[in-house]
């Protein structure tokens, strides 16, 4: 394909991350273009059935272009269409494993969304137990690493990183103790934070643009800081 594609992304979004390392993994030129999903520029929300990021623009050879959403088709699309190293096995039986731990990935990021945004203490310890029952699970799952599926880089390490990257400025605020117990989440974590397509998924504000949008929704998750 010789025409650039084109990642239209949110600054924090953690599902474009996923496309975006899939790409880099990939070493396939694209262009992003970020938007404000509180001020949807007219043109996203034509293009956007769900009025969600990542939108994946894709020029075609009539001079039309087609449009994908939904970052596990997009990653899926890349890994059928571009060159570079593949990102899911050849084995049915692993690739469908692969499919559904992804998917576990998402799960992660719903009971994250509720422990980084609830401004009770309660909820917020509520899905602290969440997040710990999921990891301890994806602890079970783990071999001897550093990846998902051992030295080889996948979509599902695509899908965790940007799960792990949320936890690199929530525990400068307050120590979560999610990973206490996982030995091997916590060494995974580590590999996919020196992965350069992981660290050149986000611009390098994104800690403090994590930490605004934290006190925009006067998480409780802030008033952590500084306790023992």
């Amino acid at each position: 394909m010789t025409a650039q594609l084109t990642l239209v992304s949110h600054l924090l979004c953690p599902y474009v991350q996923r496309a975006a390392i899939a790409l880099l993994e990939k070493d396939v030129a694209f262009e992003r273009v970020v938007i404000d999903l509180a001020q949807k520029p007219n043109w996203f929300v034509k293009i956007s059935p769900l009025g969600k990021v990542p939108l994946l623009r894709v020029p075609q050879a009539d001079g039309k272009e087609a449009v994908l959403f939904e970052s596990n088709v997009i990653c899926e699309y890349l890994e059928e269409t571009q060159p570079g190293p593949r990102l899911h096995p050849e084995d049915p039986l692993a690739r469908a494993e692969h499919r559904a731990w992804m998917e576990f990935g998402s799960a992660i990021l719903a009971d994250l969304w509720g422990y980084e945004t609830t401004r009770d203490a309660e909820v917020f310890e509520q899905k602290r137990q969440a997040l710990v029952a999921k990891f301890a699970r994806v602890e079970a799952a783990l071999g001897d690493g550093p990846y998902f599926a051992g030295t080889r880089f996948s979509l599902v390490d695509a899908v965790f990183a940007p799960i792990f990257r949320y936890f690199d400025v929530f525990d400068q605020i307050s120590d979560s103790h999610i990973f206490d117990a996982t030995p091997k989440v916590r060494a995974w974590r580590k590999a996919l934070a020196e992965r350069p397509s992981v660290r050149h998924a986000v611009v390098p504000e994104y800690p403090q643009h994590l930490r605004a949008f934290l006190q925009k929704h006067e998480a409780h998750l802030l008033t952590l800081a500084g306790r023992a």
